[in-house]
């Protein structure tokens, strides 16, 4: 029953959502917004097939790659710099100038240095999902508990252990918080590297349906994209839970007191 009830949730919006579209559509000829049927037609037309293999699975490969090695990047550093106050000091001004820069704005960058390759484009996903990682760690470092550091100082838990079993437990509620915000950043980026010079990706099929005029076609690469969001989205839910058991444990037993 809770299973059912779960579902309900999860499903009612979408399929209100498109019952809404069906509805406006309902009588109507509209070249720029297929109806639903329409649009489901070309979705199992274009995507069940060659693209699938051509576009989607190595733009889905371009975006774990990066944002995976983006999080690994974000915290270490984090960690590091979190745990070296002098660093911390020392390296501030610039992270604050590099954070503030639209990854965006370094694709011709990349580009000019890396040249039009699957490396450019894991580099620009990686220039905008270390930022939220970096930050939160760094944060949830310095937040580790007073008390807990100074005990663990005294019981000798020093160095890897110290880390391993004080600094990465406490500081892990942030860097998930973190590790979330970089998802959507990282899929955001993996379209618009495609879009520039690319001859393989969604981000580069959308553009050329547009260019071409195949409305529905674009609008099905759209719906892809999202349903990728939404597929993170549960996968990141569920590692979150297993990952934050403890946390939401103790979360839950401080509001039942």
């Amino acid at each position: 029953m809770k299973s059912l009830k779960t579902l309900g949730y999860v499903l009612a919006l979408p399929v209100l959502l498109v019952l809404l579209w069906w509805a406006s559509t309902l009588g109507t000829v509209n070249f720029f917004v297929p109806t639903p049927a329409t649009l489901v037609a070309k979705f199992g037309e274009v995507w069940f097939g060659p693209r699938f293999f051509s576009d989607v699975l190595p733009s889905v490969g371009r975006l774990l790659v990066g944002v995976v090695a983006a999080i690994i990047i974000g915290v270490v550093g984090g960690v590091l710099i979190g745990s070296v106050r002098w660093l911390r000091a020392l390296l501030e001004p610039a992270l604050e100038f590099f954070r503030a820069i639209p990854p965006p704005v370094l694709v011709p960058v990349l580009i000019l240095l890396m040249g039009i390759t699957d490396s450019m484009k894991v580099a620009v996903i990686i220039s905008g999902c270390v930022w939220p990682v970096l930050l939160n760690t760094i944060e949830g470092v310095r937040a580790v508990d007073g008390v807990l550091s100074d005990s663990a100082h005294t019981y000798g838990i020093d160095g890897w252990a110290r880390v391993r079993y004080l600094v990465l437990p406490s500081a892990s509620p942030q860097i998930m918080a973190g590790v979330r915000q970089s998802l959507s950043l990282g899929l955001i980026l993996m379209v618009i590297s495609e879009m520039f010079a690319s001859s393989s990706g969604l981000g580069f099929t959308i553009v050329q349906f547009q260019r071409s005029f195949a409305i529905p076609e674009m609008w099905s690469g759209i719906v892809v994209l999202g349903l990728l969001g939404v597929a993170m989205s549960f996968i990141f839910q569920w590692a979150e839970r297993n990952i934050l058991r403890w946390y939401h444990g103790q979360k839950e037993v401080e509001n039942a007191a």
